[in-house]
């Protein structure tokens, strides 16, 4: 579920969305990108068919959806089933219909009438139906998504232990293996998923001496998680260059206090192989 790639311009603000803002400036049109370092000058894209924005731009935490838009040219045809688990504002519907893919998306919190109402962990839809999977999840508890108990996005991933030896932000951690294992049962063999995040770092609040912040390094985590499901394919570089970033405030209190800003987000792609096996491992009881 994807804050996050919104683009500010040095000489121009940046409107809803992260678009940038005035007379000069036009949406690029979109290419298939060769390498695994993205960007691209706006959260939207002008599709072919006119639309101009893809979801709600004013969705805090959305996923740009040119994202998308490279992924399903990559690895989708038309008329395939996309899935989305966490919908958010519905960009991903939005992207597929523009390709003449056909999609399914779910959310514990819709926020519109063709999203369905579930738990990523648990969704209402077959096994191996899916031919592509995106999903951008929370990144631990910077964006308040819902009201409801249920939502990852109420999970710290920088909790304490609860027990020595526990590791830290274990319920995010262990709910978000849920959402990946319901990936894997939803997606087709040989098919592909991709899963859009971000690390973070909160500013530590406590005793003078215990340090700036906390890190949290969801993507490497996440991507361990990944792994014993499916089959690493790549992993991209996506800039973010939203407008918090441009503001003075935000760079000059990550120099002085030294930290970081966030400058990308991962996005895994992953794929599903399921070998089977080979009849010499069967044994036959007499």
């Amino acid at each position: 579920m994807t804050p996050r790639a919104d683009r500010g311009g040095a000489s121009r603000g940046t409107g809803p969305g992260g678009d940038r803002q005035g007379p000069r400036f036009r949406k690029p049109p979109l290419r298939v990108l060769p390498t695994t370092l993205w960007e691209y000058p706006s959260q939207h894209y002008n599709s072919e068919s006119g639309r101009e924005i893809q979801g709600d731009p004013s969705f805090e935490g959305a996923t740009p959806s040119w994202v998308i838009w490279q992924l399903l040219q990559r690895y989708t045809r038309p008329n395939d089933l996309v899935v989305d688990p966490m919908a958010g504002s519905g960009t991903t519907l939005d992207v597929a219909r523009d390709l003449g893919r056909r999609v399914l998306a779910y959310d514990l919190a819709p926020t519109r009438p063709d999203i369905f109402r579930a738990d990523a962990r648990e969704l209402p839809l077959e096994s191996g139906k899916a031919d592509f999977v995106f999903v951008d999840p929370p990144y631990s508890t910077h964006i308040n998504y819902s009201g409801d108990a249920r939502c990852i996005g109420k999970l710290d991933a920088a909790a304490p232990p609860e027990q020595p030896g526990d590791p830290t932000g274990q319920a995010y951690y262990e709910a978000m293996e849920e959402v990946i294992s319901e990936i894997h049962r939803v997606l087709k063999n040989r098919r592909y998923m991709a899963l859009y995040v971000s690390d973070s770092w909160r500013k530590r609040r406590g005793e003078p001496g215990e340090g700036a912040g906390v890190f949290m390094p969801i993507g490497f985590e996440l991507f361990s998680v990944l792994r014993d499901y499916f089959t690493p394919v790549d992993v991209v570089c996506v800039v973010r260059q939203n407008a918090k970033l441009e503001r003075g405030n935000y760079r000059k209190a990550a120099v002085e206090g030294n930290f970081f800003l966030r400058g990308f987000n991962y996005l895994f792609i992953m794929k599903r192989v399921e070998t089977a096996r080979d009849p010499s491992e069967f044994t036959i009881e007499e």
